[in-house]
């Protein structure tokens, strides 16, 4: 008998395992791993063949140049001196496709401008589209109730690695991270936090150029370094709220994320 899947549960089961980092699944009917070593053996032995003239690249007329609009983006967000600046000069940018794929307004930030601690997410959900600021969905509720519990709530600044809600929630790419990358780093220098928290794997790979999984990444201490190394500050991955809510059990770990970040926040700076 053949069972009707549950697009909801599929889309669950599959956003799990993304943010475990897993990038490839088993194929559904059988492979001789065996004959195809016989093959690939019988295929050496076999005089090689010319290779072939390489193709020209095919250029698509109207799609975007991510060089340009990183310049774009970087010479627009030098040029903000504080933060209602930055957030109108993100408004106002055209450079990044996400702008028009659906998204009703940029989505920028919230939380005040000199906290000690920058949250980074990956991009804003369908709550945060409508409501103009990060992390407000069921995922955002999560998040303050935690960073309450942990006495953070009016210590942290959040923001995103991109400024537009991705169609259908989905994540944002390099490419859509990088045009925004600029304006990011800019809202970083201009709160000038103690350290930074990456929520969920799209957030941490980003900021930390690095490929692990968040399952690897999280409850490590990373360096985030600005693009031109004018800056650096402690990182720490940490679970996304809504692998959380899907996944209940890993509540624990985040909570001991936060924990460990909260005691290195609250430690006495060093005199310098």
């Amino acid at each position: 008998m053949n069972l009707a899947l549950d697009p909801r549960a599929v889309e669950s089961l599959l956003a799990f395992w993304a943010d475990a980092g897993v990038d490839a699944s088993y194929a559904e009917a059988p492979i001789d791993r065996l004959a195809e070593g016989a093959a690939l053996l019988r295929a050496r032995s076999q005089p090689t063949p010319a290779a072939p003239a390489p193709r020209p690249t095919l250029v698509v007329a109207g799609s975007p140049d991510i060089t340009a609009a990183i310049a774009q983006a970087k010479a627009a967000a030098s040029a903000c001196n504080d933060l209602e600046a930055l957030a109108a000069a993100i408004a106002a940018f055209d450079g990044c496709a996400l702008k028009t794929q659906g998204a009703k307004q940029a989505v920028v930030s919230r939380g005040p401008g000199n906290a000690p601690l920058m949250i980074i997410g990956e991009g804003p959900g369908a709550d945060e589209d409508a409501q103009g600021a990060p992390f407000v969905g069921r995922a955002g509720q999560l998040l303050d109730r935690m960073l309450k519990a942990a006495s953070l709530t009016d210590r942290v600044f959040i923001t995103n690695t991109v400024f537009w809600r991705p169609p259908g929630n989905r994540t944002p790419t390099p490419q859509e991270q990088a045009v925004c990358a600029p304006f990011l780093e800019r809202a970083i220098a201009l709160v000038n936090p103690r350290m930074l928290m990456l929520v969920g794997g799209a957030s941490a790979k980003a900021m930390l150029k690095r490929e692990e999984g968040i399952l690897s990444l999280r409850g490590r201490w990373f360096e985030w370094t600005a693009s031109d190394g004018s800056n650096e500050l402690p990182a720490l991955p940490t679970l996304h709220p809504a692998f959380l809510l899907r996944q209940p059990a890993a509540k624990k770990k985040a909570w001991q994320d936060l924990l460990t970040l909260t005691e290195r926040l609250d430690r006495p700076e060093r005199p310098h």
